[in-house]
């Protein structure tokens, strides 16, 4: 399995259990990172053998040695805007591409599975390059587009379109990623697998009864609104800021947004503007956010564009109601369309304070969120997998 690391996000998470789940069931897991590090790192499975590669300054010379077709217009790219010997400003994980290749030449996997655009890249080229009978799985984890336009993607296009055409199979975490994938890639939609990301795991409930000393959650203190996530424009958390804003006119509510990030001073000096500091907490990434979702009366999602949000599906495995913008792509096929959370469009907080006050007024019962969660259980979803990364011979 690769990834570039463990650092803050849903992809670790997701990867992380999908590994418990197989060396569950008997497999070896090798999990090769470009750099261990991150907070995920203490929650590596003791069965899984942790892998970092080594960064190599020779990227341009050894792409030129070996030219795939796929590689052209990425070469194109970085000898005509950058030194000879720096790869293109999206690209830094190849830097990795021989370490990975000496890797598999050495260990020789059955499959290799990657999670994340720039990985997808690096697995497939570097199975190329070993010539080893190998199989490669590619897994898309975000709505491509919209995060090919956030990055300023648009020249690797060709690139990505090639090699996710030569990869054994693609899956996507929902059906809205598949969808979009299926257009950029130009390939048809039946040939990339839908398979949900595996949250819901056995230690889950127990994380969320952990002690959490926090005076906002103490008997007969106002009602808390938790949003988790990166501070990042992806989030969208000033929408959330305002929408909370709104809801604090009319009750007593508390907010509380886990994670770190680059906006953070953009969100305090909003917090500031909106007067709204003193219900208002950023406390940054903490490594159980599910004992706050138990605690929480509503989970609130403002992202602007997302693939599988694993922390709506984290918030009903522990019956925390869940309020969520109907982004590109996932909350709508987790609250089945609205029946399980309420929906609202992206960026408009005049909706998602409605939606919030609405929810407050009148939760669902949790036992019904939580039987909806364990659609994304791993043990259902491990056996998904391991029909793609080990086919039955035909």
């Amino acid at each position: 399995m690769h990834i570039p690391d463990l650092h803050l996000g849903g992809v670790p998470h997701a990867m992380l259990n999908l590994a418990a789940a197989l060396t569950d069931r008997g497999h070896r897991v090798d999990l090769v990172l470009c750099k261990a590090a991150g907070p995920f790192l203490a929650q590596v499975p003791e069965a899984v053998t942790l892998v970092e590669l080594r960064r190599s300054p020779l990227f341009p010379a050894y792409l030129l040695a070996a030219a795939p077709r796929s590689f052209i217009p990425l070469l194109r790219l970085s000898m005509l805007r950058l030194p000879l010997l720096r790869p293109p400003p999206p690209l830094p994980n190849l830097f990795y591409l021989p370490a990975l290749v000496r890797y598999l030449r050495r260990a020789r996997p059955n499959t290799l599975l990657s999670a994340m655009t720039m990985s997808n890249l690096l697995a497939t080229w570097a199975v190329r390059l070993a010539s080893l009978p190998m199989r490669v799985v590619i897994s898309e984890r975000i709505s491509l587009s919209k995060e090919m336009q956030h990055r300023g993607w648009g020249p690797l296009v060709p690139t990505i379109r090639r090699t996710y055409q030569q990869a054994d199979m693609r899956v996507a975490v929902s059906d809205g990623v598949a969808d979009d994938l299926s257009d950029i890639i130009r390939i048809p939609r039946r040939e990339i697998v839908t398979i949900y990301n595996p949250i819901v795991h056995a230690g889950l409930s127990e994380q969320s009864k952990a002690a959490l000393d926090h005076a906002w959650f103490h008997p007969n203190a106002p009602p808390v609104i938790l949003g988790v996530g990166r501070l990042t424009q992806q989030k969208d958390f000033p929408t959330l800021l305002r929408a909370f804003a709104r809801v604090r006119r009319q009750r007593r509510v508390r907010l509380i947004i886990l994670g770190e990030g680059p906006l953070r001073t953009d969100l305090e000096n909003i917090v500031r503007t909106l007067g709204i500091g003193t219900d208002v907490a950023l406390p940054g990434f903490v490594d159980n956010p599910s004992a706050y979702m138990a605690r929480a009366a509503v989970f609130a999602l403002s992202s602007a564009w997302e693939g599988l949000p694993g922390v709506v599906i984290q918030a009903l495995a522990v019956g925390c109601p869940v309020v969520s913008t109907d982004c590109p792509s996932g909350p709508a096929e987790i609250l089945a369309g609205g029946v399980y959370g309420r929906l609202v469009p992206v960026g408009d907080s005049a909706a998602l304070a409605a939606a919030l006050s609405a929810t407050l007024d009148a939760p669902p019962p949790r036992n019904r969120l939580q039987r909806r969660a364990q659609t994304f259980a791993a043990d259902r979803l491990v056996d998904r997998y391991r029909e793609i990364l080990f086919p039955e011979p035909s």
